[in-house]
């Protein structure tokens, strides 16, 4: 099956839920459309959501929850339909 890396577009902290202590918004082995939200990338007070950008199944995060993330770091992996 192919993968496609899901990429952060901008610097900043990388967070999996809306807000402490709730749910993410996705977990390794759901399937995602690509306009579903994976996490948010907080940058200087504003948070900014991240898509998946294509169907398919989320198989991993790379980045850990709260983790400071760089331009084009890669955030997680779908596997393709």
């Amino acid at each position: 099956m192919p993968t496609v890396d899901v990429k952060s577009a901008i610097p900043g902290t990388f967070y999996r839920s809306p807000a402490p202590g709730e749910p993410p918004f996705v977990a390794e082995g759901e399937h995602v459309s690509a306009d579903t939200v994976i996490g948010n990338i907080e940058l200087m007070k504003q948070f900014n959501e991240v898509f998946a950008g294509v169907d398919g199944i989320l198989t991993a995060f790379m980045i850990s929850d709260a983790e400071a993330v760089d331009s084009d770091a890669v955030l997680a992996i779908i596997s393709t339909d």
